[in-house]
């Protein structure tokens, strides 16, 4: 029977290999279920060799979580310190001094599992960490080790980077036998290795700060990396481009203003970690799906510091945002943590409390993962969900953002196995008085099974709508089949979220996001080219839906070159002239390429930064200039972002439906009509029969619209609908134009016209009304 072991600092070559388990071993120091001999660290030196003194510390209290600054008894400031680690036989709360030097005090008191103390003269600026005591038995999945310093899950701010050399493992991650790797303990020092929680001062009560707070009917959402955003723009100082500061930059902002955007959504600006095999290859984590604290702003985006300066650059961040009209949604990652999974470094939750903090598998030494990185976070546990909720609250109230997409909501959605929309977080989110009323999007999937949940998320919830960017896709690129798909995609997916009260806006409506293609490489490349990522082509999907238009990537053909910028002039104006929200991604506006990579989630070089001289040549500036007037046109008209799904009847008696749809012929779409293979359809938008209210009661009413859209590889005839629906028709945008904004001369057409729509475009028509 092979046994569980201990490792220390004196080398594990004479120690006899254990063989192959046929069943879980006991541990060597004590039988299963009871506690081993606890190990006592070593005093740390303080400068000149000698034992550093142990600060003082009195009671305190177990509220709040984490590292509080506050004036304590006798009017003493100091800083409060709380860690829930319920299952733990003692921790240590270690102080550490500039020069290094590390003072440990053991936290006494214990309030519902929560290890609590006052330290006096502990002020903002102190860096500091936990050691955790307790059992050593992975076959139960308790995995406490004293000797790994570990991150406070509440610290506000971290300082220092990761690094996973061999002493950040709470395992002997290179023990011969591989297959029991994770159950030998490795008991050296973890400190110097890894970052510390800063403690911070919160005492900014947000009063000069007016939040947009935009309807989700009237938002349109600009997906950007803080750091990828302005690391190459020219007119951002060199010091601030890939920070919170260079986003709060003037020229930065005055970009999205021009564009009309009303969001940002962040990708993750939680303190993220880099993993070993990207290490290992030379590259980073740069998108940040890898989140180890939920509190702190990730550090590596902070021009001023990371001594706690990270958390007053990010609120001001938010502030010019808020001032400039646009609110801040954080992209966040509660499923899973940086420490991965049964091989995984030893960081922060793992030490605490593994078996509290995540779902583990059958077998207890491993885990559940949900979520395709090695772990899962055990939302159902009253102290995990009272985590996730407590950041949120925060980042809320006193950082000052407006909302959050969650990555793998459904991971956050399960119970105890199965996705259940009446599970614990849900129904805690539902009932908060803070989170309730902010933007709520919920990427409505995760990896395991029943995990694809789009069209399921309960009324206060919005979704990722990836049946838009499929149908979209088949669509333009000539591989869609019926028009049924495309009709519902264009009037807001009332198939998917016509249930429960909720309206269009549950549908977040993108082409692209951050993982996959860019906009003009959805256009260039028929296959991903992911050879820099060094995984042999094994990362990012297959399932492109992209077409090259006649030659793969890069190309001097003059035919090849227009037909994308026309192609690009499709997607771009389907997504911001369809109901539903609209989701942009930095720099698809302006034609930025990663060269055909569509998951350069490691690159955090030119291949993901925007490069903004794209703006300098004409035909890029064109796509800018179509994209900021499509979202004009759509702020100033709410026929084309309802509140309400079309319902095809008329408001009124003497009105029209308040969508009809039409056949290349001018006559009505019928069911068989939405059957029959087709590539062309239009799309009448009646603004007499919307059916909202304004802020005084009075009707909402505006022009109507006719939106022609054809796919086909040759022109086509359409015959505009005659009266009642029109008596003429103005025609605003033809995409099958450089200067799609250009009116052909005369400009208009009467009703009953026959035109000839070009090749693979798009036409909008204004209605002239019927006197």
């Amino acid at each position: 029977m092979s046994e569980t072991r201990e490792f220390g600092a004196a080398g594990w070559a004479e120690a006899v290999p254990p063989r192959a388990p046929q069943a879980p071993p006991r541990p060597r120091t004590a039988p299963r279920g009871t506690p081993s001999a606890p190990q006592e660290a070593a005093p740390q030196a303080g400068p000149r060799g000698a034992p550093a003194p142990a600060p003082a510390v009195w009671p305190g209290g177990p509220q709040p979580l984490g590292a509080r600054f506050r004036t304590g008894p006798d009017g003493r400031t100091g800083t409060n310190f709380a860690l829930w680690a319920g299952g733990a036989e003692s921790v240590e709360l270690c102080l550490f001094e500039p020069d290094g030097t590390e003072r440990r005090a053991p936290l006494a008191e214990l309030t519902h599992e929560i290890w609590h103390g006052f330290l006096p003269g502990v002020l903002p600026g102190q860096r500091y960490g936990y050691r955790v005591g307790g059992r050593w038995d992975p076959w139960t999945g308790a995995r406490w080790n004293p000797a790994k310093l570990l991150l406070d899950p509440y610290a506000r701010a971290v300082d220092g980077d990761f690094r996973l050399p061999a002493e950040v493992y709470g395992h002997v991650r290179d023990w011969p036998e591989r297959q029991v790797a994770d159950t030998v303990r490795d008991d050296r020092d973890s400190a110097p290795f890894v970052p510390k929680g800063v403690v911070v001062d919160d005492d900014d009560d947000w009063q000069d700060d007016r939040r947009p707070k935009t309807p989700w009917s009237d938002s349109v959402i600009y997906e950007l990396h803080v750091r990828g955003f302005t690391r190459r723009h020219p007119d951002v100082p060199p010091e601030l481009r890939g920070t919170y500061a260079g986003l709060a930059h003037p020229a930065a902002i005055a970009h999205l203003t021009r564009l009309g955007v009303t969001a940002v959504e962040l990708l993750p600006v939680h303190q993220f970690a880099h993993e070993e095999h990207l290490e290992r290859r030379g590259l980073r984590n740069y998108w940040g799906y890898n989140s180890i604290g939920y509190f702190a702003p990730h550090a590596g985006y902070s021009a001023s510091g990371a001594a706690g300066q990270q958390v007053g650059e990010f609120k001001r961040m938010v502030r010019a945002l808020h001032a400039a009209g646009i609110e801040v949604i954080l992209d966040v990652v509660y499923n899973h943590t940086a420490e991965g999974g049964q091989g995984g470094p030893t960081l922060s939750l793992r030490g605490i409390d593994n078996r509290g903090y995540y779902r583990l598998g059958q077998d207890p030494r491993g885990y559940a993962d949900y979520t395709g990185c090695g772990n899962t976070l055990a939302v159902v546990q009253p102290h995990v969900l009272r985590l996730i909720t407590d950041s949120l609250r925060y980042w809320v109230t006193e950082m000052g953002v407006d909302g959050f997409r969650f990555d793998l909501a459904a991971a956050l959605a399960r119970a105890m196995h199965d996705v259940d929309m009446l599970s614990p977080f849900l129904a805690v989110i539902a009932q908060d008085p803070v989170l309730r009323r902010v933007k709520l999007i919920a990427e409505p999937w995760d990896v395991g099974a029943g995990g694809y949940q789009v069209g399921a998320f309960p009324p206060l919830w919005t979704e990722w709508n990836d049946r838009f960017r499929d149908t979209v896709r088949d669509f333009w690129r000539g591989a869609g089949g019926d028009l049924r798909d495309l009709g519902y995609r264009l009037s807001g997916s009332s198939d998917l979220y016509d249930w429960g009260g909720r309206r269009p806006y549950a549908s977040v409506n993108y082409v692209t996001a951050h993982d996959g293609f860019t906009l003009r490489d959805l256009v260039s490349y028929d296959a991903k080219h992911n050879g820099a990522n060094g995984e042999d082509g094994r990362d990012g999907t297959d399932d492109n839906r992209s077409w090259n238009c006649g030659a793969e990537g890069p190309t001097a053909d003059p035919a090849v070159l227009a037909l994308r910028r026309r192609q690009l002039r499709n997607l771009l104006s389907t997504l911001l002239l369809s109901t539903g929200v609209p989701m942009l991604v930095a720099g698809d506006e302006m034609g930025r390429t990663q060269g055909g990579n569509n998951n350069a989630y490691c690159q955090d070089n030119e291949v993901s930064w925007i490069d903004w001289s794209q703006l300098d040549r004409p035909e890029w500036r064109s796509l800018y200039d179509l994209a900021g007037r499509l979202i004009a046109l759509r702020r100033a008209h709410p026929v084309l972002r309802r509140g309400g799904f079309f319902s095809g009847l008329a408001l009124a008696p003497e009105g029209l439906r308040d969508v009809a749809w039409f056949r290349p012929d001018g006559g009505e779409m019928t069911d068989a009509d939405w059957f029959a293979p087709s590539s062309t359809l239009g799309m009448f938008l009646s603004g007499r029969d919307i059916p909202q209210r304004d802020a005084r009661g009075g009707p909402v009413v505006d022009d109507s619209f006719l939106l022609v859209v054809h796919a086909g590889h040759r022109p086509a005839p359409f015959t505009l609908p005659e009266a009642p629906w029109a008596a003429g028709y103005d025609l605003l945008l033809d995409t099958a134009r450089e200067e799609p904004w250009e009116r052909p001369d005369p400009g208009e057409a009467q009703a009953g016209t026959r035109v000839t729509v070009p090749e693979r475009s798009l036409r909008l028509y204004r209605v002239r009304d019927i006197p």
